[in-house]
């Protein structure tokens, strides 16, 4: 029986990995976390004090408009699993938490905040992690990432072998470097773009203000854009940790759905969860003014950027490497996650 570990285990993504594994079985799981520990885990190991480094997904860094990031967990059911409670901004807290494991799914990031502590939590804190993982004969890694480290595009169908890192914020910075110390330890990383599902509190959320804010649609809501279930993401993650090494073909995946969707069916489908303030109307809006509108209602327009571009990541290796089927497509998955999303936007 393998032992994974799962940082940020109480977070958005690592939740959903936490439930996969368990759902899977014949694993046996250590969850860290700084936050607090997931529903029905043993607390174990080290407890630490101080910020909480978000336990969360990748995506777009705050004030893009839209986003995620600080997410809440999906309430993880793993009853009898230890969990470590150590802080990655606090290397001595990490010192043993790897002993015996033999997967590391690293699922846990600073989203936002200060760049000192982005650069602390996420750069400082991976490099830490990573010295244990190798002290420990940790076998895999699996970073979690995000497309976010290439900053604004447009990409069509792109390859992480074909494009550079751009990142353009404190926060997608200090992630490229938590991928560099990952793969340095010979780990793979992967990196999706917009993660749907139960404990999303950005992306949504974020669309549906930006929807609300405006009278009408902007051009460019044909640009196509990648997406990804928080479940299928938790799949791909465990498959990652789990595949023989000679399945896997690259140390970089992209991770999201093999089709991409299209802005104009990703906010329509948004705007029948919002409610009818998020209806747009027929005026179609120059991006320009789209800006100078959301400015006036105090939301950040650089969201507007991953909406009238093409954000299409190519992620067909990762599942043809897996062996993994994807799950729905964006319309039968968000027909899913509709009536939850509906509750959560009545707190919006």
């Amino acid at each position: 029986m393998p032992t994974i570990m799962i940082t940020g285990a109480a977070g958005f993504i690592g939740g959903h990995v936490a439930r996969e594994a368990e759902r899977r079985g014949g694993l046996s799981l250590r969850l860290m976390s700084h936050r607090r520990p997931p529903a029905g885990a043993a607390a174990a190991g080290p407890a630490t004090a101080g910020p909480d480094p978000a336990t969360a997904g990748p995506g777009p860094s705050p004030g893009s408009g839209f986003g995620h990031g600080h997410g809440h967990g999906p309430g993880a059911v793993v009853p009898g699993h230890r969990t470590v409670r150590a802080d990655l901004s606090d290397p001595g807290s990490l010192r043993g938490v790897c002993e015996g494991v033999d997967v590391l799914l690293h699922c846990a990031s600073q989203i936002g905040g200060t760049p000192e502590a982005n650069e602390a939590v996420n750069a400082r804190g991976t490099a830490a992690l990573m010295a244990e993982a190798r002290r420990a004969g940790v076998s895999r890694v699996v970073y979690l990432s995000t497309a976010s480290v290439y900053g604004r595009g447009a990409f069509r169908a792109a390859r992480p072998e074909d494009l550079v890192r751009n990142p353009g914020s404190p926060t997608s910075g200090s992630r490229a470097h938590a991928e560099d110390a990952v793969l340095a330890a010979g780990g793979v990383v992967l990196r999706p773009h917009l993660v749907l599902g139960d404990g999303d509190r950005w992306v949504v959320p974020g669309l549906a203000r930006i929807l609300r804010a405006l009278p009408g649609t902007v051009e460019g809501w044909a640009a196509r854009t990648s997406v990804i279930t928080a479940q299928d993401l938790a799949r791909l993650l465990l498959g990652a940790g789990l595949a023989p090494a000679g399945d896997l073909t690259a140390s970089v995946y992209h991770a999201a759905h093999p089709v991409p969707v299209t802005v104009r069916s990703l906010l329509g489908a948004v705007a029948a969860v919002a409610g009818p303030a998020a209806d747009p109307a027929a005026e179609d809006l120059t991006a320009v003014r789209a800006r100078e509108l959301l400015a006036a209602r105090g939301i950040a327009a650089q969201g507007l950027d991953m909406l009238t571009s093409d954000h299409w990541f190519d992620s067909d290796p990762v599942w043809r490497d897996l062996r993994c089927t994807p799950g729905p497509d964006f319309e039968a998955a968000f027909k899913e996650l509709a009536e939850g999303y509906r509750r959560a936007l009545l707190d919006i």
